[in-house]
């Protein structure tokens, strides 16, 4: 696997797992009451205990994306700099 292979892959999969984070937010607030309709049938939360969790969700979600991602691309991205 070459560098730039492995540093494109990164790019890709923090551009995709961006798309996931706003296709949930976009979701979150236009579904607000169908989602916690849905899933009050199986969890019975607050409605601020809902938006909390889901508030949650998307901050540690953002957080795997900057440490799984985004810092490994720049990290590839400083290195191919220095070798090439």
């Amino acid at each position: 696997m070459t560098l730039q292979f492995a540093s494109d892959f990164l790019l890709w999969c923090a551009l995709l797992n961006y798309a996931v984070l706003f296709a949930w937010f976009v979701a979150f607030r236009l579904a607000h009451a169908w989602m916690r309709r849905l899933h009050g049938l199986w969890f019975h939360m607050s409605p601020e205990c809902f938006d909390g969790i889901h508030y949650a969700g998307m901050a540690a979600y953002k957080v795997g994306i900057l440490l799984f991602n985004l810092v490994p691309y720049v990290a590839l991205q400083i290195l191919g700099h220095h070798v090439g």
